[in-house]
């Protein structure tokens, strides 16, 4: 029993000195490997009325290579989107000028009208009022004149234009007034041009005062296209060009017209600026705010370009890193534009031709740059 206990013992011994040695071999190997060393924060460099610079090896980032801003011929149509909307100067409002109450009315929204048609009628003492001192005027017109007082029978007739003046300033159409045999307090207000009922107002009963809309009348033979132009693309815009648009509606339609208005506002945020085309819409098939792909036929331009792997957007902007000078980057903020090629973008501002900006892992170079800042990226 005791040498087995012996043995055991020997046993125990020998397994305890190996694991000893195992552990001991274990820090000697974690002593010989070197330590791990963190990624080096790159420099940042400030110079005198100089923008804010980086410091930026090559090959300090693997994929990102250098890349120059091109310049690129543009063809003679330029394209862009535009939205439908009425021309101004073919919409009309009638306008209550009395206070009063809707007594009737004959139309419906989106129902066509002509010029002329009677629409609605208002009530109010007001046109009973204005129509007794319109007759009165001409009962005294009479007597002048049948009294040969030259002297009255002017001043008779100042009276009766006066009245009838009155009168058309409360609504009334010529036709209306001619008409006029005994004082009445409702009168029908009248269709001022041939369209359609855009807005609808007018409720029967309903109470009005002076300056309230009731309806709201507009055409659509000829319509307005609203489009947004590049600032880069303004020169090659002028008053009266052609041009083309087609609707996703009416695929196979191109409505033609012509530029009418130019925007005088730049946009500070986007550099576009508006353009408003008059077109010619057969069948009134255009709508108000119908979307429309627009072409003008334009003279040839150019325009910069880069690759999109060479802008990163952070924040709110787009950004381009620039090489300046030996190894020194600026981070640039770039306003881009639309550009129908795939893989490149419109440069409208930001970035000059033959600049050479950092493409690829754009992502990993900003992140060092809000580094150097001490930021997470």
């Amino acid at each position: 029993m005791n040498s087995k206990r012996n043995n055991l013992m020997i046993a125990v011994l020998a397994l305890g000195a190996i694991a000893c040695c195992a552990c001991q071999g274990n820090d000697a190997s974690r002593a010989a490997q070197p330590p791990t060393q963190s990624p080096e924060i790159p420099q940042l460099i400030h110079q005198s009325g100089e923008p804010e610079m980086m410091e930026f090896k090559s090959g300090s980032v693997p994929g990102a290579v250098m890349t120059e801003v091109r310049v690129v011929e543009l063809p003679g149509v330029l394209e862009t989107t535009g939205q439908v909307t009425f021309d101004d100067r073919r919409v009309s409002s009638i306008v209550s000028r009395v206070q009063g109450r809707i007594e009737q009315t004959r139309v419906s929204l989106w129902d066509n009208v002509r010029r002329g048609e009677q629409i609605v009628s208002l009530y109010s003492p007001d046109f009973m009022t204005a129509e007794a001192e319109y007759l009165q005027a001409q009962a005294t017109e009479k007597v002048s004149g049948s009294n040969s007082m030259s002297g009255g029978s002017n001043l008779a007739g100042a009276l009766v234009s006066a009245a009838r003046q009155k009168l058309k300033l409360l609504g009334m159409e010529d036709a209306d007034i001619a008409a006029i045999t005994t004082p009445a307090p409702v009168i029908w207000m009248r269709a001022p041009i041939s369209g359609t009922i855009v807005d609808n107002k007018a409720v029967r009963g309903a109470a009005i005062n002076p300056g309230d809309v009731l309806l709201s009348l507009g055409t659509l033979e000829e319509v307005w296209i609203t489009g947004d132009i590049y600032e880069d693309d303004l020169a090659r815009v002028k008053l009266g060009q052609q041009m083309d648009a087609i609707t996703t509606a009416f695929p196979d339609d191109t409505f033609h017209g012509t530029i009418e208005r130019i925007s005088p506002a730049m946009d500070p945020n986007t550099h576009t600026l508006q353009i408003r085309c008059q077109v010619r819409n057969p069948g009134l098939k255009l709508k108000p705010q119908m979307l429309a792909r627009v072409k003008i036929t334009v003279r040839p331009g150019q325009a910069l370009v880069v690759p999109q792997e060479a802008l990163v957007f952070d924040t709110d902007s787009y950004y381009a890193f620039v090489l300046v000078a030996g190894d020194r980057l600026e981070r640039r903020k770039v306003a881009i534009g639309s550009w129908s090629e795939k893989g490149e973008a419109r440069v409208i501002s930001g970035l000059s031709a033959g600049e050479r900006v950092v493409s690829g892992e754009t992502l990993q170079v900003n992140a060092l740059w809000h580094e150097a800042h001490g930021e997470s990226s």
